[in-house]
């Protein structure tokens, strides 16, 4: 517990301990601690008190503890009481009846109370192990998945994922908040956001929240659950194993899982391939850095760099492996993907002779280009017909990115105007921010808004489906009036026909995604696949190398997958 023996004040006056015990009797909810800590807390009754003479409790859910008790093992209750944490000194049993199947016993009674004057600093932390799945849910139902950190009577705060902010956003009325226990229990509250604080080393966003509206039945139930945290805490706590039993609320079937399979709230083991699990990583830092755009911070230059040197190295290491995950991404918000994508095929198409700080400039602008999407008004994004003035007001995303990279000083002021501000622009001045045409343009801008165009197209929009690589070279062939045909021959030429991460059929009528190429751009290596899908482990299916033609005869065509 995170409470400390001093904040507790010591009440003496027999009429106010008096008072606060009436009103556990009336509320129930009240614990029994033993002494020792060999036990976990126990819910009660207490039934009577008094004045002066004893308390009498029905002990009956707790009669594995009774020979203890009866031996003269000291104890000591704990519930609520006018709002507040009530605990008893140290007790004994003093008698111990059996009626009519039930156990009622009588105690010393207490010359004094400990109070904590407020009950919401009584808070039960979660220790690593104690896992907890929470989620957070607004009047559209829609809900966001994080984990229970530490709970109150008044309140908790849970970890989630930056993707919550938009639930938080919107958080007029109370949020349900819905905790699963490991054994099974199941429990709804209603809870308003107070505070909440992002965490971008693992990519979290903390936040607090404050229960309302809650029946007295509820208030019990959160009481109990404080108890059994605190009890299950206690035994993580303890560096030897001794004869202190799980508490039963934290016992579960099969195997507790790792936190070391989960990034973010991510469980990486749902990506299809080491690569992109290792991807995971850039991904959860892109996505934190989205939330910290929109709580008013600037991109985070020690972060970006970190995570540019990651691609760099996951490139240099497999260029087809990074390829190909950039395409098993599926799971992760759209902004995040396209990201990835852009910055890993930006790199492959024109990094191969660049000095090293150069390529690390391409990666990171790559990475955030799109970033500043979430920083223009939302409402833009579910407009039914996009205006002159949702254009003017959309195209400020490049310059209210560009601002938040000042103190990103490092990264290369030309390569990133070129790629984060030029990526958008078109050669017949249809572009934007500025309206650039022809030679004005520079050409990392002129392959950059290629690549930007492939990844885009690549992927589901509310407007369009995703389109196959052939559809979408047609489209930009087709536009040389805005995109430099000679950036889209060399990529045709270096990505080729078919593309790492496309889903094609071949002769034999098996689908396959492409996971490498020979050097005349056939396929090397491939994975069966049974439905069009995305590409998670779920799905992937038996891995084929060697002579590909042979055994699955030629692809025959593309099939458009959103990845």
């Amino acid at each position: 517990m995170s409470v400390q023996q001093d904040e507790y004040e010591s009440v003496t006056s027999p009429t106010a301990v008096s008072a606060f015990l009436d009103t556990m009797i009336e509320g129930g909810g009240v614990s029994l601690c033993l002494a020792s800590g060999q036990a976990r807390p126990e819910p009660i009754v207490l039934m009577e008190q008094h004045a002066g003479k004893a308390l009498v409790m029905d002990l009956s859910s707790v009669d594995h503890l009774l020979s203890r008790l009866q031996q003269g093992e000291r104890f000591f209750l704990r519930g609520q009481s006018q709002g507040k944490v009530v605990r008893t000194p140290l007790l004994s049993l003093t008698e111990t009846r059996r009626a009519g199947g039930r156990f009622l016993c009588c105690s010393d009674y207490p010359a004094t109370l400990d109070v904590l004057q407020r009950r919401e600093s009584f808070r039960a932390e979660l220790r690593l192990g104690m896992a907890v799945p929470a989620s957070i849910s607004g009047e559209s139902g829609k809900g966001v998945l994080g984990e229970l950190r530490d709970l109150s009577q008044d309140g908790c705060q849970i970890e989630l994922p930056p993707t919550a902010s938009g639930v938080l956003a919107d958080a007029h009325m109370p949020l349900l908040l819905a905790f699963t226990f490991p054994d099974g229990t199941y429990f709804e509250v209603q809870g308003m956001p107070r505070h909440q604080k992002t965490d971008p080393e693992r990519h979290l966003l903390r936040v607090g929240f404050r229960f309302t509206s809650c029946t007295s039945e509820q208030e019990r139930q959160i009481w109990y659950f404080v108890c059994e945290i605190e009890r299950e805490a206690a035994r993580y706590n303890k560096e030897e194993q001794d004869d202190r039993q799980p508490s039963p609320l934290f016992e579960q079937p099969g195997k507790r899982a790792t936190g070391s399979e989960h990034v973010g709230r991510r469980d990486i083991r749902r990506y299809a391939t080491p690569m992109a699990r290792r991807l995971v990583k850039i991904a959860a830092y892109l996505d934190a850095q989205l939330l910290l755009l929109q709580q008013g911070s600037d991109i985070d230059s020690r972060q970006l760099s970190r995570n540019a040197d990651r691609l760099l190295l996951l490139h240099e290491e497999d260029r087809e492996a990074l390829l190909f995950a950039t395409r098993c991404l599926s799971p992760e918000p759209l902004l995040v993907r396209h990201g990835i994508g852009v910055a890993v095929h930006l790199l492959d198409l024109v990094g191969a002779n660049m000095p090293r700080d150069v390529r690390k400039a391409i990666v990171a602008s790559g990475l955030v280009h799109d970033l500043g999407k979430a920083l223009v008004p939302q409402i833009l994004f579910k407009a039914p017909h996009f205006e002159a003035t949702h254009r003017q007001a959309m195209s400020e995303h490049v310059s209210l990115l560009l601002d938040r990279l000042q103190h990103c000083h490092w990264l290369s002021a030309t390569v990133a105007q070129a790629v984060i501000g030029g990526i958008n622009e078109r050669l017949d001045g249809s572009g934007y921010p500025e309206g650039l045409t022809g030679e004005d343009i520079n050409e990392l801008a002129k392959a950059s808004a290629v690549v930007d165009v492939v990844e885009a197209m690549r992927r589901d929009r509310v407007d369009r489906p995703a389109k196959t690589a052939q559809q979408i070279y047609r489209h930009l062939f087709s536009h040389p009036h805005q995109f430099d045909a000679r950036w889209i021959k060399r990529y045709v030429e270096h990505f080729k026909s078919l593309p790492v991460g496309s889903l094609a059929y071949f002769s034999s009528n098996q689908m396959a995604w492409i996971v490498r190429l020979d050097e005349h751009g056939a396929p090397a290596e491939v994975t069966l696949a049974h439905q069009a899908e995305p590409l998670v482990r779920e799905t992937l299916g038996t891995t084929l190398s060697g002579d590909i033609l042979e055994k699955l005869g030629k692809p025959t065509r593309e099939v458009a997958v959103s990845t």
